[in-house]
Parts: structure tokens; C-alpha cells; sequence
């Protein structure tokens, strides 16, 4: 049994760093039973692939952060606020 603790982090590098290097069995004690699903596709929505240039990315990012939210959330806001409104 390891007397290390699992990472608190949400880096997706720093979690890939850490598994690399760790067997997931040496936690069992500290895994959690989710019954609840995590990950759901919405089935409401349609998926948009942008690709943006690091400058870009880094204003999506940056202002994701300011506000608490997540990117997408920042770039649908965005395109609310920008797109002509549907006629209804």
C-alpha cells in the first residue's frame, strides 16, 4: 500500500505525469463508486470543432477565467451576443 496521496489537480498533464508513473491499484483506499454518469453527450446540441491560434485561445481562456466558467460557455456567449437573433 503507498502512502502517497492521489494529485488534486485538474491538469490534464500533471494527472498524465503522475499515472505514468503510478499503479492505480496503490490507491484503491482513496477511489470512489460513482453510480451517477460523469461524462453525458448532450443530445440537445451539436459539437463545434474550432480551431483557434494561440492568441485566440489564450483570450477564450483567459476570460473563462475572469468570469468562473468554462471556454465553451464563454464562446456560445459570445455568439449570443453577436449572432442576428432567429426570428420567432
Amino acid at each position: 500500500m503507498s502512502s502517497q496521496r492521489l494529485p488534486a489537480t485538474d491538469s490534464i498533464s500533471e494527472l498524465a505525469a503522475f499515472w505514468s508513473s503510478h499503479d492505480i491499484t496503490d490507491f484503491e483506499s482513496e477511489l470512489d463508486v460513482v453510480k451517477e454518469k460523469v461524462f453525458v453527450k448532450s443530445s440537445n446540441g451539436q459539437d463545434l470543432v474550432l480551431h483557434l491560434d494561440p492568441t485566440e485561445a489564450f483570450t477564450v481562456r483567459e476570460a473563462a477565467r475572469a468570469k468562473g466558467i468554462d471556454e465553451a460557455t464563454v464562446v456560445r456567449e459570445w455568439i449570443r451576443e453577436h449572432a442576428p437573433k432567429a426570428a420567432g
